[in-house]
């Protein structure tokens, strides 16, 4: 059979923007703001500036744009910063099949290459859509996933990023085969940055990997070469993460039915299988008006994956943001003592509150085998609260909100990016955004975006 680098090559290169339904072209349009808003909270964080720091004592070429900023630096460098802006928080988009994943991570690909080639409206959207097609399929593609063999998706954004970039500097076919074969051969990630107690590493491995395909791209233009079977070879990724792989998944129809639009985004900035339970519980909250101090035990069935990545030991006791936003229990106390889940719960000062760090002891999370079988095309999680005075009260979701099938209306996607463009952007120059993005293919370049998302001052 064709080597599948060489199927996802030719579709990368002749992927043609008037072939993309205007549904799949909204859903770019809209995942590309929400990210923007993303990199506008996440430009604040403390990792993403120890990494600006280390890229200023090294230099480089004045290439590419850091988002919010009048700063250029070089565009593999800039494809990392950006891409890290956007996933600092863990606050941007979530696909999740067999393995999940955060497509937007592989956003500055398309935008960063493309302000530094001078590509357009239309052929970095074109870019963007082709970013999440081959991200989104490679979540399918193995059965289980590679998550569940102890491996990161950073090891599918290695295929992907190549691929993007290569587009957007307009390789030919063998040389985005070249790409994929340099990336995908030397930069596959184990999934410790995940387990545990987590660091700085949870939101850069995507980034790192991000870059490298745009850095893997410039060698294959210059004539650099990779493995053809750098997937389905021997000792390829297929042999050497083990059995159970779908191919038709992975390239299969390519082309008549855009994955992008099935992709979700987040209405709270915590790992995506916290979100579930989190609308639960905030629905209980606020309905029945349960006070912290009324609350006696929250008990919580969900599906297993959640209840042993989300709920071991570590994440009874967060001392880092990494690991309270990857903590079911924080992130449920939370929503009882504050009534809510947005970036200040998880700032220094919320990680030290007792009225949070009091609930978590009265919190009970439990796999349900019924469940189980229902994910991914659902997540269903129950959420049971009793409180002192003997009452009991019960909350079923399937789709949290932000799920391609509850999505995010227009005004919680404009509060959503006020919110973190604060105090960068004010309302007007939030809503200018909105609109240059909503008609993003009439730019003709992307000087005016990075103008639009520079902060005041």
């Amino acid at each position: 059979m064709e080597p599948l680098t060489r199927v996802l090559a030719r579709f990368a290169r002749e992927l043609d923007y008037d072939a993309i339904a205007e549904p799949a072209r909204a859903a770019a349009r809209r995942l590309l703001f929400d990210s923007l808003g993303c990199a506008l909270g996440g430009r604040r964080q403390h990792d993403v500036d120890i990494v600006r720091g280390v890229l200023r004592d090294l230099g480089g070429h004045a290439q590419a744009t850091l988002i919010g900023s009048r700063e250029r630096v070089s565009v593999v460098q800039a494809t990392l910063v950006n891409s890290l802006m956007i996933r600092a928080m863990d606050y941007n988009d979530i696909y999740w099949m067999q393995d999940p994943s955060h497509p937007s991570d592989l956003i500055p690909a398309a935008l960063s290459v493309g302000e530094w080639v001078g590509a357009d409206g239309r052929e970095v959207l074109t870019g963007i859509v082709l970013a999440y097609e081959i991200e989104m399929r490679l979540c399918e593609f193995a059965v289980p996933g590679i998550r569940e063999r102890g491996w990161h998706h950073a090891t599918l954004t290695q295929v992907a990023a190549p691929l993007v970039a290569g587009r957007m500097l307009g390789l030919d076919e063998d040389r985005l085969v070249a790409a994929a074969g340099i990336c995908a051969s030397c930069h596959a990630t184990t999934g410790s940055v995940t387990a545990g107690d987590l660091t700085m590493m949870k939101n850069t491995v995507d980034p790192m990997a991000t870059a490298a395909g745009v850095e893997a791209a410039l060698l294959a233009r210059g004539g650099y070469t990779g493995p053809v079977h750098v997937l389905d070879g021997k000792e390829g990724l297929m042999h050497c993460l083990g059995e159970g792989w779908d191919r038709d998944a992975l390239v299969g129809d390519l082309g008549r039915e855009f994955r992008i639009v099935r992709c979700g985004m987040k209405a709270f900035p915590t790992e995506a299988l916290t979100h579930a339970p989190i609308t639960a519980t905030l629905r209980l909250v606020r309905r029945h008006g349960i006070a912290p101090d009324a609350i006696a035990a929250i008990r919580v069935r969900t599906i297993a994956r959640a209840a042993d990545i989300l709920s071991d030991p570590s994440k009874y006791d967060p001392k880092t943001r990494e690991t309270a936003d990857h903590s079911l229990p924080w992130c449920l106390a939370a929503a009882c003592a504050r009534g809510r889940v947005t970036p200040a719960e998880f700032s220094p000062e919320a990680l030290a509150d007792p009225a949070i760090r009091g609930l978590l002891e009265r919190i009970h999370v439990e796999a349900d085998p019924e469940f189980e079988a229902l994910f991914p095309q659902k997540q269903p999680n129950r959420v049971t609260i009793e409180t002192t005075s003997g009452e009991t009260f019960e909350e079923y979701v399937e789709y949290p909100l932000g799920h391609w099938r509850a999505p995010l209306e227009r005004d919680d996607l404009v509060a959503k990016f006020e919110a973190l463009a604060a105090p960068d952007l004010d309302p007007g120059r939030v809503a200018a955004v909105y609109d240059l993005v909503m008609e993003f293919e009439a730019l003709d370049s992307m000087a005016p975006l990075f103008e639009a998302l520079r902060a005041e001052g």
